[in-house]
C-alpha cells in the first residue's frame, strides 16, 4: 500500500497505471466502505482510495468539524485489504485553484439538496477535481447516498471517460445502514435507529402494494415515529429511480428518508 500525501506525488505514482478503481471516502471506514473497496479490487486492475473530508459539501460549519474521523484505525483496514494507493490530500492542494461554480438545476433541489444548500454542488465539485486528478476508469460508491450516485453518475459520465458504479447498502443484523456518522449515536439510539429502519422496510412494502394510498401511508407512518420515537423528519417521499421525480406509478421506486436523531443526521433510501 502506497500512501501519498502530495498531488505530484500521486501524478508520479499513477501515471501508468490505466485501469484504475476510485474509491472517494471521507474517512472513519466501516463495511460499507470495504465493499466498495473490494468490488473495486475485483473489477480493476489497481484501486486507489482517498481519504478527505470535504468543507464544501457541509452547510453547516459544527457538522464539518465534528465529522468523525480516525486515520490511523483507517490506515490500518485499508492496508489488511491490500489498497493499492491511499490518498490523503490538504484542503489547500485540493482547492489551490479557483474554479466555476456548479448549480443544480432547479429539478435536482430535492431530497437532500433541498434542505442541504450546496451540499451536492459541493460533491460534484471535488469528485470532478479528484477525476482530473486520478483519471480513472470507474467510480465506486455506495447505494445508501443513492441520489448522490444519481447525480454524480449524470454529471461525470457526460464530461468525462469514467463509468459511476453504485454498489448495495450494508447494514447491520438490525438493518441499519452502515455510516460514519452512527459512531455520533449513542446506545439507546443506535438501537432506535435499528428498529425506525425496520419500520421503513415495512412501509415501503406498503406502499409498493398500494401506490394509490401511498401519501397517506407516509403521512401517518411520519405522525406515528414522530411520536413514539422523538425523531425530527426532514423527508420521507417516494422517488422513482429514472429520473427521481415523485411518479412512482408504474415505475421502480425508492423509498427516501433523512431524519435526526438527538442531532443527528441519519438518511437511508429502501
Amino acid at each position: 500500500m502506497k500512501l501519498i500525501k502530495l498531488k505530484n506525488d500521486l501524478i508520479k505514482a499513477i501515471k501508468s497505471d490505466k485501469k484504475l478503481g476510485f474509491v472517494p471516502t471521507m474517512g472513519s471506514l466501516h463495511e460499507g466502505h470495504k465493499s466498495l473497496i473490494k468490488t473495486s479490487k475485483k473489477n480493476c486492475e489497481k484501486t486507489i482510495v482517498s481519504i478527505f473530508i470535504n468543507p464544501t459539501q457541509f452547510n453547516n460549519k459544527n457538522d464539518y468539524m465534528s465529522y468523525p474521523k480516525n486515520f490511523k484505525k483507517d490506515l490500518n483496514l485499508l492496508k489488511k485489504l491490500k489498497v493499492d494507493y491511499v490518498y490523503i490530500p490538504t484542503v489547500k492542494q485540493i482547492y489551490k485553484k479557483y474554479e466555476k461554480k456548479i448549480k443544480l438545476k432547479k429539478s435536482q433541489n430535492i431530497l437532500c439538496a433541498k434542505f442541504r444548500k450546496g451540499h451536492f454542488e459541493g460533491v460534484l465539485n471535488v469528485l470532478e477535481r479528484f477525476i482530473r486528478l486520478i483519471s480513472p476508469q470507474k467510480i465506486f460508491m455506495g447505494e445508501k447516498d443513492f441520489q448522490q450516485f444519481f447525480l454524480v453518475k449524470k454529471y461525470i459520465e457526460n464530461k468525462y471517460n469514467t463509468k459511476v458504479y453504485v454498489c448495495k447498502t450494508i447494514r447491520n443484523k438490525n438493518m441499519l445502514a452502515l455510516s460514519s456518522r452512527n459512531t455520533l449515536l449513542n446506545k439507546k439510539n443506535y438501537i432506535k435507529s435499528g428498529i425506525i429502519a425496520n419500520k421503513l422496510l415495512d412501509l415501503k412494502k406498503k406502499i409498493k402494494n398500494n401506490k394509490k394510498s401511498y401519501k397517506k401511508l407516509i403521512l401517518t407512518f411520519k405522525k406515528d415515529l414522530s411520536k413514539n420515537f422523538d425523531i425530527e423528519f426532514e423527508y420521507l417521499e417516494c422517488r422513482n429511480l429514472k429520473n427521481l421525480s415523485a411518479n412512482i406509478k408504474h415505475i421502480p421506486f425508492k423509498l427516501f428518508v433523512a431524519y435526526y436523531i438527538n442531532n443527528v443526521r441519519l438518511i437511508d433510501n429502501f
